[in-house]
């Protein structure tokens, strides 16, 4: 069975929102002797759903972004022993051992939860955004909507999810202007495709109903 290492820049590139990478801060610390995480893939994976394995290596030699390290874990999944030689490059870490200042913006966007309705996921869209006072632990107060769902659709518990903040932003991260606004607002998006805030939405009705 064969197996590679997954390239992290393009996977944050992909959902830049939800896979974190290293800052280049602390890709610049690395030193050998140092742990680094490396997702190592098998192309035909034997367990059905299997992605990858997220194991660590220790770093024996740096030639500018190029690594070789041994393996520091026992993989579950790949064909590698512990102790293994395994060359990777910069573009192969996505972690380290060391303290990121950048790892707070991913908190942010993993822990923050919205409501969103199961037609915003399969649309991979969303016009309608509004801001209720939290009702839970980690509850952001979003409730977010395509603007196609109809009235039997919005009043089925079961045709919504919560998320984290980060899956609608890898959407849409334009609404990071006004993510941050506190309870009530309502937000629409226009002809232009731009959000706009609107000012006259009927909260009366919306709390009472």
């Amino acid at each position: 069975m064969s197996w590679y290492l997954d390239n992290v820049f393009d996977l944050n590139k992909a959902s830049p929102y939800t896979f974190y990478v290293p800052s280049s801060k602390v890709l610049e610390k690395l030193k050998i002797g140092d742990l680094v995480k490396l997702i190592f893939v098998t192309e035909n994976p034997e367990d059905e759903g299997f992605r990858g394995e997220r194991m660590w290596v220790q770093i024996s030699t740096i030639k500018g972004e190029k690594f070789n390290g041994k393996l520091d874990n026992e993989p579950q999944h790949v064909p590698l022993n512990l102790g293994d030689e395994i060359s990777f490059g910069i573009q192969n870490i996505c972690d380290t051992e060391y303290e990121d200042p950048n790892s707070t913006d991913w908190d942010f966007y993993f822990d923050a939860l919205v409501t969103v309705s199961n037609d915003v996921l399969e649309k991979r869209e969303f016009n309608f955004m509004l801001r209720d006072y939290p009702h839970g632990e980690g509850d952001f107060g979003w409730s977010i909507l395509s603007g196609y769902e109809d009235d039997d659709f919005l009043s089925d518990s079961e045709n919504f999810q919560i998320i984290s903040i980060g899956v609608i932003l890898n959407i849409d991260d334009s609404i990071l202007d006004f993510i941050q606004e506190p309870p009530l607002c309502a937000y629409e998006r226009n002809e232009r495709g731009d959000f706009y805030k609107i000012d006259d939405y009927d909260w009366e009705t919306y709390l009472n109903g």
